[in-house]
This record gives structure tokens, sequence and C-alpha cells, in this order.
């Protein structure tokens, strides 16, 4: 399984527990998609409407190809939805990040 990296940027809600948080994943192309889940999506870390933003996070995915942009640039094209059904607002689990943004097990 592969993860990419994410900023969690604010607490959203306590209820229901464990609490919702709001993450943010920047794609190689400067576009900013906002994630709206449970903390443990993003984190094993213990947050709480309390606790300092931003903080590190991942989001589980599948690399579904590789590639070069005309710069030379590496990157990756991602599937979010797979294997755990996370999706941006408005519905977006496909984008393309630089290969340094993956985390992979």
């Amino acid at each position: 399984m592969s993860e990419v990296g994410v900023q969690i940027v604010r607490w959203v809600d306590d209820d229901p527990q464990p609490g919702v948080v709001e993450a943010k994943l920047l794609d190689a192309f400067g576009g900013e998609w906002l994630f709206v889940d449970k903390a443990p999506i993003f984190t094993e870390e213990s947050l709480d409407a309390g606790s300092t933003y931003p903080r590190p996070g991942t989001i589980a995915c599948e690399v579904i190809k590789s590639w070069r942009d005309e710069s030379g640039r590496e990157l990756f094209t991602i599937d979010t939805a797979r294997p755990d059904g996370v999706e941006a607002e408005g519905g977006k689990s496909r984008f393309e990040i630089l290969v340094g943004q993956i985390i992979r097990d």
C-alpha cells in the first residue's frame, strides 16, 4: 500500500467520535484539494480541537501510473478512493503528484 502526504489543517467537528478534521493535498501543478474525514483516516495521532494545526498526515492511495511531464519531473497519478474510499470535496479522487509526495510501505 502507498500513502500520499497531506497537511491536516484544522479540526472540524467532534461529533461523531473520533472527530473530524480537514486535510489539504497539494498536487504537482499547484492545485489544493481539501478532504474532510475522521482523523484516523489521516493519522494515528490523537487529535482534538485543542491540537496545534497544521499537522502532518497521510492518505492511503493506489498508484495508477508513473510518468514524466514536459519539464522532466517524475510524477505519479494516484487514486485516493482505493483502498479506503477517500475523496476530496467535490468527489475527486485521482491526482497527479510529485514522486517525493508518495510514501510506500
